[in-house]
């Protein structure tokens, strides 16, 4: 019988781990956008020094950036396969695309950060303004080429047509829908329509987790003359997301 001199019993602490993230559903490309100040915070953009230069945003969904971007003087190009539809039905798919995604977003709170708003409600009332400002510039600017209708992995432009190149919230994001080899022709084709920068953001999948294949893709990139970088950014709305990938093209490669 054990007595009040005798050490301690310890019995071994169980190891916990910790628990994963719920991941979003994301059974297919949703028309989603977001305005330039968020821009500007999670690639880390200098808006006043893109004054004058030609940028495209690729995948930019519903998003305000292009519109605002226009009126600070930036010759800025957006693309989206939507972009084919009227402004009245793009609407329509606003409506339903993002009372799926904030039903969402409420549900998986644990996916998400509040550094940059004050609330979820905030950041949404944020996101359906962006929309708002999309739909009144679409209807007035997609007759003069501003909102192009086209998809990755092949943009219908010249080599080095811009200045600089965003993709957002597809890549990676996506990568339970598009496999490696659409991630890199995709890469590759951003690369191509740029003069000296992509910028991707972020580089984590739907679960918050980094793109398992992201080392693999630089290298492959880097053998086609594409050299890359990964670039931390003092933002963070979606779990993970505090990196952005930047490429560099070789022009004479």
């Amino acid at each position: 019988m054990p007595t009040l001199l005798d050490p301690p019993i310890t019995r071994p602490r169980l190891q916990t781990r910790p628990r994963p993230l719920p991941a979003l559903e994301l059974p297919a490309v949703s028309f989603f956008g977001r305005t330039l100040d968020e821009y500007a915070r999670f690639f880390a953009l200098d808006v006043a020094a893109l004054r004058g230069l030609s940028v495209l945003d690729v995948a930019a969904g519903p998003s305000s950036f292009t519109a605002e971007a226009c009126r600070r003087g930036i010759d800025a190009v957006a693309v989206d396969p939507q972009y084919s539809k009227s402004g009245y039905a793009l609407s329509e798919q606003i409506t339903r695309d993002y009372d799926a995604m904030f039903a969402q977003i409420r549900a998986k709170r644990r996916l998400f950060k509040l550094k940059s708003f004050s609330s979820l409600e905030a950041a949404e009332e944020d996101r359906r303004t962006a929309a708002q400002r999309f739909v009144s510039d679409f209807e007035t600017h997609a007759v003069h080429g501003r909102y192009v209708a086209a998809a990755l992995p092949r943009l219908p432009f010249f080599d080095g047509t811009f200045d600089l190149v965003l993709c957002a919230h597809l890549l990676f994001i996506y990568a339970q829908q598009f496999d490696f080899e659409w991630h890199l022709a995709a890469c590759r084709e951003l690369a191509r329509v740029s003069t000296a920068e992509v910028r991707i953001h972020p580089i984590v999948g739907a679960d918050g987790r980094l793109y398992p294949e992201l080392e693999r893709l630089r290298r492959e990139l880097l053998a086609r003359g594409v050299t890359s970088r990964v670039q931390r950014t003092d933002y963070e709305f979606f779990a993970g997301s505090t990196s952005t990938l930047i490429l560099n093209p070789q022009q004479d490669a």
